[in-house]
């Protein structure tokens, strides 16, 4: 339940606010350049700071712990290791009687019975999407020459970002977002019919990623009000390459040699300094509401890392599958 992929497999691990979090990458072949300061370019965009995140600021430092030596992947499993240093525990101890609207803590307590780590989210905290940007560099790597780029359409319901979280911090209150992401130099042929189409492999692992609430593929919804003769894409060479791109670069569930491109949509911010009413499941209780310690105005401003790594990841996975690499 906490792994993905076929060949080149993920395996993440950690709490928020636990000693550490992080991921196991297997299937990596050997012999690939790493060095610690590859992943800092990535794992900086990730990070909060900027006006609209959270306010909690850790080192980030990534500790290889295995699979690498003498700066190459030795072709064994690769553990990467975040340690957590700055935590606050203590905003979350009455989310035992109130779990968070929104949140996982109702769920994780039900399910785990009680035995669960619910400061800062536990185990399905946006703070494990770190292993997965780490896995993402690697498979980059992996996937060399194909790139994965992605930038924010808008938040809040506004392609105006900076003045629509100015009004979020304002008014105290989360948004949410819509990220494009783009996938450029694909080979044709990845992917299998049905359960494995290319759309299905992405899409699971995209709604890994906490706060995703919804993907679309090339034309998306907008295909609904499109006619055939509209939709279809035109080809203009033997290679595959088309004149439209509403398939989205995926005919059958298999890549056609065009750009691979969806849309995520990213709610907002569980966690709002806005006052809510919900139960109080130790009294029965309808109480006022509010989330106290540090979160993100809008989490859609630290996704498109994470999500150009968990495509980048699915593709190193399908071009391993498919003998691509």
């Amino acid at each position: 339940m906490n792994s993905f992929g076929k060949l080149f497999r993920v395996s993440i691990f950690g709490e928020s606010h636990g000693v550490s979090v992080g991921i196991v990458v297997d299937g990596c072949p050997p012999g690939i350049p790493l060095f610690v300061t590859d992943f800092d370019e990535e794992l900086a965009r990730r990070k909060s700071g900027a006006k609209g995140t959270t306010p909690r600021q850790e080192a980030d430092q990534p500790k290889i712990m295995s699979g690498v030596f003498n700066d190459r992947t030795t072709g064994a499993p690769i553990t990467i290791l975040f340690e957590n240093t700055n935590t606050r525990s203590h905003d979350y101890s009455k989310f035992r009687d109130i779990p968070r609207p929104g949140h996982a803590d109702f769920v994780a307590m039900n399910k785990f019975k009680g035995f669960d780590d619910y400061r800062g989210g536990g185990h399905f905290s946006g703070r494990l999407t770190l292993g997965l940007v780490a896995a993402g560099v690697i498979a980059r790597k992996v996937i060399d020459p194909i790139s994965v780029h992605s930038r924010i359409l808008e938040v809040g319901g506004s392609p105006d970002i900076e003045k629509t979280i100015d009004l979020a911090v304002e008014n105290r209150d989360s948004i949410g977002g819509i990220i494009q992401c783009t996938a450029s130099g694909i080979p044709v042929g990845l992917g299998e019919p049905f359960f494995d189409s290319v759309e299905a492999v992405l899409s699971h692992m995209v709604f890994s990623i906490p706060a995703i609430k919804g993907v679309e593929f090339g034309s998306g919804f907008g295909a609904a009000k499109m006619k055939g003769s509209e939709h279809n894409d035109w080809f203009l060479d033997k290679d595959g390459k088309t004149a439209s791109n509403y398939a989205g670069g995926i005919n059958g569930g298999i890549t056609n040699g065009n750009d691979i491109i969806f849309r995520v949509a990213v709610k907002p911010t569980s966690s709002t300094h806005a006052i809510q009413q919900t139960l109080n499941f130790k009294t029965g209780e309808i109480v006022d509401f509010e989330v106290e310690g540090r979160h993100d105005t809008c989490i859609a401003l630290r996704v498109p890392p994470v999500l150009e790594a968990a495509t980048a990841i699915v593709l190193a996975d399908l071009m391993l599958v498919n003998k691509k690499y």
